[in-house]
């Protein structure tokens, strides 16, 4: 679904990105890993369009959206999520899916005033997405709710929701678990997992915590200094010599445990 060659980022003299190659394959829950200052986010970036690579290439389902901006990797089927949530504070839940879709009547003045009712049309359709949306993450209960009010994890759920409001070809899940008690973390979790295995969602995710990365992801690629260090299974990369060492700064194989 993705693939990327060679890309690479740098500010000045820093590298933040350093030639980075690897593919997201259709129908995965690819899982990216590394220590504090590995690129990432910075990739991640590259991949949405807020940064244009100073090399190398993105392609999305076969096409090179190198330097394409983030609305035209939408409209493409590229979404992201955020390690901090950005949701309408002031809206509800269901207002906060509704607002996704993009080029809605509504949004233009002469149909409201001259085309009610195919906005109206329109509208009930993108209500009962939303509604089937709030029933698929079990947040009925917050239909209603203001999204300024909800925990950090019921944020996370919602900002999920909201990549099911469009027709997404891969989805980008940027510390999804960061600050989320272990029971919501449970709850995005299965809710990941169905959208790939129901939905044929296809995710790219970075996160920390390595237990909740070896439940979902297959494969795992490790970044350290802006560089792919490796990528297999969970397995193969909590018992590499390397990228323990990358973590740790020691060769200790019995630390493994401290990956997280």
């Amino acid at each position: 679904m993705i693939n990327l060659k060679d890309v690479a980022l740098h500010f000045g003299g820093l590298r933040a990105v350093d030639g980075a190659s690897f593919d997201i394959k259709k129908g995965t829950i690819t899982g990216l890993i590394g220590p504090n200052g590995a690129g990432k986010t910075t990739l991640f970036n590259l991949v949405a369009g807020v940064f244009a690579p100073s090399a190398g290439s993105v392609i999305l389902d076969g096409e090179n959206v190198t330097g394409m901006k983030p609305h035209e990797l939408f409209a493409k089927g590229l979404l992201r999520t955020f390690q901090i949530a950005h949701e309408f504070s002031s809206l509800t839940v269901r207002e906060n899916l509704m607002m996704v879709p993009g080029d809605q009547l509504g949004e233009k003045l002469m149909n409201t005033w001259f085309h009610r009712g195919r906005v109206a049309a329109e509208e009930k359709v993108i209500h009962d997405k939303a509604d089937e949306v709030i029933d698929f993450l079990n947040l009925g209960h917050l239909a209603d709710e203001k999204a300024g009010n909800l925990s950090g994890g019921q944020k996370k759920l919602l900002e999920l929701g909201r990549t099911m409001m469009v027709d997404a070809k891969v989805v980008l899940l940027d510390e999804v678990g960061a600050g989320v008690n272990r029971t919501l973390l449970n709850d995005i979790g299965d809710a990941i997992m169905r959208l790939n295995k129901e939905r044929g969602y296809t995710f790219c995710m970075i996160e920390h915590d390595i237990d909740f990365i070896s439940r979902l992801c297959n494969p795992v690629v490790v970044m350290a200094e802006g560089k792919v260090l490796m990528q297999g299974t969970a397995a193969e990369v909590k018992s590499n010599e390397n990228v323990i060492e990358a973590y740790l700064g020691t060769g200790l194989k019995n630390k493994v445990g401290a990956i997280s």
